[in-house]
């Protein structure tokens, strides 16, 4: 009997398709002091009030979405509090909206990408929102119809790096599987993480003035069927690193109380200061050109982080344009966020008529910061865009 040979994919993992998805309910951002401070009846401290007021007019953000609305909010009064026992409650929305969320995302991508959902083969899904066995990833899979033999990978609690994460990990996947498609998930909701401000955490403030909720999923896979499958971008290259002397930066505590989000560092400082290495070593794969000469989709983690970043780097202002107007758009939504970065990518791209999906460059980095501290990036190759001139 001869033995069994595993096939492997030709040619690199490719972007095959994109959706994203958001809660129904947008706040503007200039009235979200006074939602914040009144859902959680702390109009009182009218210091902590004009602190929040000041955060959220820097933020660099216009809007954001959420789930929780104030019905919700008011029908469950311990995540109005600072430290109230609210976990199961919590949990009860997460694990229930979660993939819901990722659902509407995921259904998107599957329309752009045109083909048949029995083809998916395998499934990867990030959350830092909820924890539940099984996972997310299983009832996605139900709600979508797929394949009961989809193979799946559900990761936790990854935080702001997840994008960033999943591409890695559905990259290995469809290059060491010929014929896979990965449909590549990340969903994220604040449920988790809302609280009443409290002067004792004052770190917290920041995060209920920058998260807000979305779905982004992408269709990852290689060796692109012609005329019938339209890659987007290919995938040659991910890692990550994590940073020195950034132990504590960024915390995530699951307790009673919920996921207590801490910044115990200038986390701006520490990702200016020590990135270099892995962006030398990333570009290397792309022939090492400068900066300027290759498309950023960066964590719209914060406005501060955006300037450092771009500072560090000598960019010009439009190289942080599409992440900078995620930012704007959305707010940050952790993992989901990079993604939401990729499409607007593209979708710039188009709006240019530049001659690639990288806003007319060849090459590309998609950049992920969290927990660790943890730097996340891929290197993507950006493909010509197809027009009406050239179809």
């Amino acid at each position: 009997m001869a033995a069994y040979k595993h096939e492997r994919a030709v040619g690199p993992a490719t972007v095959l398709a994109i959706g994203k998805a958001v809660p129904p309910t947008a706040y503007p951002q200039s009235e979200y002091p006074d939602f914040f401070f009144n859902i959680t009846s702390t109009n009182h401290k009218t210091a902590l009030k004009s602190k929040f007021a000041r955060i959220c007019a820097n933020s660099g953000i216009n809007q954001r979405y959420f789930h929780c609305t104030e019905e919700i909010l008011k029908a469950n009064p311990s995540m109005c509090t600072y430290k109230d026992a609210s976990l199961d409650v919590r949990q009860d929305i997460a694990i229930r909206e979660v993939p819901r969320l990722a659902e509407k995302a995921a259904v998107k991508a599957l329309a752009e990408w045109g083909q048949p959902r029995s083809s998916i083969t395998h499934v990867v899904f990030a959350t830092t929102s909820g924890v539940n066995m099984p996972g997310a990833d299983l009832t996605l899979t139900r709600l979508l119809g797929l394949n009961p033999t989809v193979n799946r990978t559900m990761l936790y609690q990854q935080g702001c790096f997840g994008g960033a994460t999943v591409l890695r990990v559905a990259k290995d996947l469809a290059e060491n599987n010929k014929g896979a498609r990965v449909l590549t998930v990340v969903s994220e909701l604040t449920c988790v993480t809302f609280r009443a401000p409290n002067e004792e955490h004052l770190d917290n403030l920041v995060g209920s003035a920058i998260f807000g909720d979305g779905a982004s999923c992408v269709i990852i896979g290689s060796d692109p069927i012609p005329e019938v499958e339209t890659p987007l971008f290919e995938v040659h290259w991910s890692g990550e690193t994590i940073l020195p002397e950034s132990d504590g930066a960024i915390e995530g505590r699951l307790t009673e109380a919920g996921l207590m989000f801490h910044l115990l560092k200038d986390v701006p400082g520490l990702i200016s200061r020590n990135t270099l290495p892995i962006f030398n070593r990333a570009v290397e794969v792309a022939g090492s050109p400068s900066w300027n000469d290759i498309f950023w989709c960066v964590h719209p983690g914060g406005r501060a982080i955006l300037d450092e970043v771009e500072k560090t780097l000598s960019l010009k202002p439009e190289k942080l344009v599409a992440t900078r107007e995620v930012l704007f758009d959305y707010g940050n939504m952790s993992g989901a966020s990079v993604l939401f970065v990729l499409d607007q990518m593209r979708k710039r791209s188009a709006e240019m008529n530049a001659p690639t999906t990288g806003e007319g460059c060849d090459w590309g980095l998609v950049v992920g910061f969290g927990p660790g501290l943890t730097v996340e990036v891929s290197v993507l190759k950006a493909i010509p865009r197809v027009t009406a001139a050239s179809a």
